[in-house]
């Protein structure tokens, strides 16, 4: 009988070409005695991403499932079509740059199968990058909106912008789909009734590529976002529970 897969480790990717190879050799490092999957999505890349990925596959990384986009479609819609697709019961979610360290999933997993079963079991454990590896204008964006998201969604999260995290499928495909949803897992999640833990993790440096994502960009698209969320979450009635009544 097959073994069931326990994780799905889900990398979005675009244009990482030269990132990847050294990635996928880390995560299966990192996952030595699980029983996992990777699904990589190329998000619409130029460059030889996806010769690149069946490579690997062809060479034996039989774990590797590779999805794409033809054009472009973001981070949002690559975690949540590879969630669509995963077998795994958890999603452990990775940048494709290689920032995000997979040497930090299995204490993160550890943290899950310690509270499995018990009535304060977790639905999410969020990545806190404690040494950021990032330009001096990236990090104070970075905290701009960490701040800003903090004070209006009350989601206890440090830093919500770290690609790592630890999701439970189930609970992840139950939250409400719109473009740039990763950046508010935590606070959805929590919006759904499930419990967060914050895991400090580690972060480095580029090694190959640039960033496909500006301050800007981000800051345009995450202002109105944030409202969406906020509005959301002051109009949901998840709090209460409907009993069942017996005669």
């Amino acid at each position: 009988m097959t073994t069931p897969i326990f994780l799905s480790v889900v990398i979005p990717a675009k244009n990482e070409a030269e990132n990847l190879p050294t990635l996928l050799k880390e995560v299966s490092a990192a996952l030595v005695g699980e029983h996992y999957e990777i699904l990589v999505v190329d998000d619409g890349s130029t460059d030889n991403t996806l010769q690149v990925l069946k490579a690997l596959k062809e060479s034996g990384l039989n774990e590797l499932r590779i999805l794409r986009h033809e054009q472009s479609l973001g981070q949002s819609t690559s975690i949540y079509h590879a969630a669509l697709a995963a077998e795994g019961n958890w999603l452990a979610t990775l940048d494709g740059d290689g920032q995000n360290d997979p040497a930090d999933i299995p204490g993160m997993l550890s943290l899950v199968r310690a509270h499995q079963g018990r009535s304060d079991s977790i639905h999410l454990v969020a990545g806190h990058r404690v040494n950021r590896r990032d330009t001096a204008s990236k990090r104070w964006a970075s905290r701009f909106a960490n701040g800003l998201r903090s004070r209006l969604l009350k989601d206890a999260t440090p830093d919500t912008g770290c690609g790592l995290k630890l999701i439970e499928r189930a609970a992840f495909l139950r939250l409400p789909y719109f473009d740039h949803m990763h950046r508010f897992i935590p606070a959805l999640i929590q919006r759904h009734n499930g419990r967060m833990v914050v895991h400090p993790v580690n972060h480095r440096y580029r090694q190959a590529g640039v960033s496909k994502y500006g301050n800007l960009d981000r800051a345009l698209v995450g202002v109105l976002d944030l409202l969406g969320v906020w509005w959301l979450i002051r109009r949901t009635r998840l709090n209460v529970s409907a009993q069942e009544q017996h005669p």
